[in-house]
């Protein structure tokens, strides 16, 4: 029996077609990998099956009593109050019984007569027996071990979920979303914004949920291990695989191959009939030959090529050569309300070294890297960039720096003023936005979408210290590994 079944769906958006009649099923444990380029309609579809978006055309149905949970790339507030509060009551139902359970209190209290003393007891104890049922099937320490795998320490547990940042909120987004253990889950992007431990944690998590799932991911080796089908959304319209990412790599290069083939063979084929035509069709001999050949080329079905997925390509431009140290940071200190982050940093980036910044979450990665590109000063100490030094930034939330009303194109060139607008149309187009597409507004851009019209801002005119936070974060695996 499918948990979900898509028959038939169709979407257009602003002029261009997302989906053509796509159909597809998901068994109550299928564990899927969506993938295909950005833009594609990955978030689209997920959307779609949670009704947040509605089909032009065709039907997207959900088995009747089935409970689909989805964590979107980009968490609105979803939560509030305490954490471990906020996630004990998401689970379905919770909050609407404690409303009851007072309600029910109330009136035992109000009632006179017997007979109704006797009716609100007996409300009260089926309201607390389904009270108990709840804590039996979703127990709070439950709770406290995802939250805990998901990097968050006790002391964290009675802080507002107001006061996270983003990336935390998108923690407990996800940890409320796994304790409601919903039959499907969709997943987009979660491992962004999380540690290599609680990605770890996440993996060990998702082996055990015994619920379908769909998961997007620009992680190919994650999605290797989750993963038993692939579901790929590209320019051919959308065909499933059985096995892995790396397999649908595989199985995906075999079938352009022989596509190509064919399609050489069946050329060659039309090239022989087409000259057999044009040499006998006046002879009378022949001419019946002739004929018959004009209606096999017409009745043949052309083999289609495979459409290969296009893939980010760009190179770095020469720069000015900067001096032999690049970044000099002596005696920084830097904390937040009381509590250093780090005390007494020093430290040399010299000219040509390639360094990654790795930690826990709440460590100050971001933060450190905030102070070398200038956003925020260190409360002790100085960070000084070297002789001839030319920066470029890529924020962790780059988006928040795109001006959302703009196009792409507009975007782009507002680095390069000075530039053709046929160069800038090149950049553009290095990075996947070819023809009408740089002429879409940011603001309908899908997450992956504005991290190239960000990569592309900050790779148009770079610096000799490239500065990046998360570059990978929303893009698909093909943008992610150029």
């Amino acid at each position: 029996m499918s948990l979900l079944t898509v028959i038939k769906a169709s979407l257009s958006f602003t002029g261009r077609q997302i989906f053509n009649e796509i159909g597809f099923q998901v068994g109550p444990r299928d564990r899927i990998g969506l993938v295909g380029p950005n833009g594609s309609g990955k978030t689209t579809l997920l959307r779609l099956i949670i009704g947040e978006v509605a089909l032009d055309s065709g039907v997207v149905r959900v088995t009747k009593g089935s409970r689909v949970g989805y964590l979107p790339q980009d968490v609105q507030e979803t939560l509030s109050g305490p954490l471990l509060q906020s996630v004990v009551e998401s689970v379905p139902g919770r909050v609407q019984l404690e409303n009851e359970l007072r309600r029910a209190e109330a009136s035992l209290k109000d009632v006179s007569s017997k007979q109704d003393q006797t009716r609100a007891a007996k409300k009260l104890a089926e309201i607390l027996q389904e009270i108990n049922r709840l804590d039996m099937e979703y127990p709070r320490h439950a709770a406290e071990r995802i939250l805990s795998g998901l990097g968050f320490v006790a002391s964290d547990f009675d802080r507002s979920v107001f006061s996270l940042s983003g990336g935390w909120k998108m923690r407990a987004a996800l940890a409320s979303l796994l304790y409601q253990r919903p039959d499907l889950l969709l997943l987009d992007e979660p491992t962004n914004h999380l540690d290599i431990p609680s990605v770890h944690w996440l993996e060990r998590f998702l082996q055990d949920f015994d619920g379908a799932m769909i998961l997007v991911s620009h992680d190919r080796e994650f999605l290797n291990r989750q993963i038993q089908r692939i579901i790929s959304l590209g320019p051919e319209g959308i065909r499933s695989y059985s096995g892995d990412y790396d397999f649908f790599v595989k199985a995906g290069e075999e079938e352009r191959k022989t596509l190509e083939a064919n399609s050489r063979k069946q050329e060659q084929k039309v090239k022989q009939a087409e000259k057999f035509i044009e040499r006998f069709r006046a002879k009378a001999s022949k001419a019946r030959q002739a004929q018959s050949k004009i209606k096999l080329l017409k009745k043949m079905e052309l083999v289609k090529g495979f459409r290969r997925e296009k893939t980010t390509h760009f190179s770095f431009p020469e720069v000015p050569r900067s001096g032999g140290v690049v970044v000099s940071i002596k005696d920084m200190a830097k904390g937040f309300n009381e509590k250093f982050l780090y005390k007494d940093i020093n430290l040399t980036v010299s000219r040509g070294e390639r360094i990654a910044i790795i930690g826990a979450n709440g460590c100050g990665k971001t933060t450190l890297l905030r102070m070398v590109a200038g956003e925020i000063k260190p409360d002790e100490g100085k960070i000084s960039l070297g002789h001839a030094v030319s920066m470029g930034y890529f924020a962790q939330h780059h988006s928040d720096m795109l001006d959302l009303q703009k196009t792409v194109i507009q975007e782009v060139y507002k680095v390069v003023p000075d530039e053709s607008i046929g160069f800038v149309r090149g950049v553009c187009g290095a990075f996947l936005f070819s023809g009408q597409d740089v002429d879409k507004v940011i603001g309908v851009l899908s997450g992956g979408e504005k991290a190239r019209v960000s990569l592309a801002k900050l790779l148009v005119k770079p610096g000799n210290l490239m500065v990046m936070d998360e570059p990978t974060n929303h893009l698909d695996i093909s943008s992610s590994e150029a």
